[in-house]
């Protein structure tokens, strides 16, 4: 086999992979983020408080952020398909319990198991990316798979939305339960084992240890870590505020609150298409020092256009540019983890992936710490993780020193 197999590939077979790939690295966010709308609708269905119901988002992340540590070094050992097929059955069994709970303590257990059983996805496709290519074909291939890894956790809360109008918040999770079969369905018709038995064998770092010590002492991965669990913080602050804060504070209709998070959808898109032919031309870390000083100074103006008084006016605008500097940043993030660790590629998207949706999950209890009066808290948590990430970016990543991807 050759050190990037998917440049034989012809077109039709790789739009088809990333198709694939892509529809599996969006369980995930969509398992996450779709019934977000409902948030109202299931408080008054348990009878229990805002907080409460902010916290059965954390269980997901924080059961998805899990799942990727066992998943990404398992699929290293045995495997891409196996977990994958493994996990996405338990998804399926998962959402029908949460579909079916009978009160809010069991719905957060089962968000839990959920969140884990849809990892497999995200880790997975990110792993058999880096198995098929290198270079700049790895920047590109990530920055297809990065649109929808970055464009699910805005767009599921639109179709949320959307499907809130005539579903119980409980057909939501029927929903998602449908979604992992197709999947499943998907997986078996279309994608092959790229990491076959004496690639497992051969290739460096057999041991669990060996694989999280490459990937933990390489200095350049340290850093895009950081800053991928910073802006998905600063993205995350938005998610879990916003429901609550258009809805309730701004008095927003569904529809209405779905047409923010499109335009937010649009910035995402916009963004990662953007930083696959950028970080081609100038290299991905110049693109994050762009993308990370827009995170900071979209913020800032968040926190001071509300203090200004503008509402909605002000919040809107700074909030589209925050979600293409999103946009912007995860392909770069991911070509810089996984470049250099051919050997360990499950492992590295593991432990990135992990990071990520940790920070994500322990953002929404901050967050749900404020009453949720105006953008203010949310602004200020946003302001923070993107200066977090322009710290880690100039002082570990050090663009400078950073090889040229060929």
């Amino acid at each position: 086999m050759s050190s990037a197999p998917g440049a034989e590939f012809g077109r039709r077979r790789r739009v088809t992979t990333l198709i694939v790939l892509g529809l599996l690295a969006g369980l995930g966010p969509f398992t996450i983020d779709l019934y977000l709308p409902a948030f109202p609708a299931v408080k008054d269905d348990f009878g229990t408080t805002d907080a409460v119901v902010q916290l059965t988002l954390s269980a997901t992340t924080l059961g998805f952020a899990f799942g990727q540590l066992v998943m990404g070094p398992l699929s290293d050992r045995v495997g891409r398909r196996r977990p994958l097929l493994v996990a996405t059955v338990v998804h399926v069994l998962a959402s029908v319990a949460v579909a079916m709970a009978p009160d809010i303590v069991t719905l957060m257990l089962m968000r839990v198991v959920q969140g884990f059983g849809a990892a497999a996805g995200t880790v997975v496709a990110m792993a058999m990316v880096r198995d098929l290519f290198g270079g700049k074909q790895l920047t590109t291939a990530l920055s297809r798979l990065a649109l929808v890894i970055g464009i699910a956790p805005i767009a599921a809360p639109v179709i949320g939305s959307w499907l809130v109008g005539f579903l119980h918040w409980r057909g939501l999770f029927w929903v998602l339960a449908a979604y992992a079969v197709l999947v499943i369905v998907l997986q078996l018709l279309f994608l092959r084992e790229t990491l076959p038995p004496h690639l497992r064998q051969e290739r460096g770092h057999s041991t669990l240890g060996q694989r999280y010590r490459a990937v933990l002492t390489d200095r350049v991965f340290i850093g895009v870590v950081i800053i991928g669990a910073s802006i998905f913080g600063g993205m995350f602050a938005y998610i879990s505020t916003a429901s609550l804060l258009l809805q309730e504070v701004y008095g927003f209709t569904p529809g209405q609150f779905g047409l923010v998070f499109a335009l937010c959808s649009v910035g995402v898109l916009i963004g990662t298409q953007t930083a696959g032919r950028a970080a081609n031309r100038f290299g991905p870390q110049w693109v994050l020092a762009v993308s990370t000083a827009l995170l900071v100074i979209s913020a800032a103006c968040i926190v001071a256009l509300d203090m200004a008084g503008l509402g909605i006016a002000g919040l809107v605008p700074p909030l589209a540019v925050f979600a293409f500097a999103f946009g912007l940043s995860m392909p770069c993030v991911q070509t810089l983890a996984l470049v250099g660790h051919s050997s360990e590629a499950g492992t590295a998207a593991s432990l990135l992936g992990a990071c990520n949706m940790s920070i994500a999950g322990l953002v929404s209890p901050i967050v749900g710490l404020f009453s949720i009066e105006n953008a203010i808290p949310m602004g200020t948590i946003m302001f923070c993780c993107g200066v977090l990430a322009t710290v880690s970016l100039w002082f570990v990543v050090r663009p400078r020193t950073v090889p040229t991807i060929e």
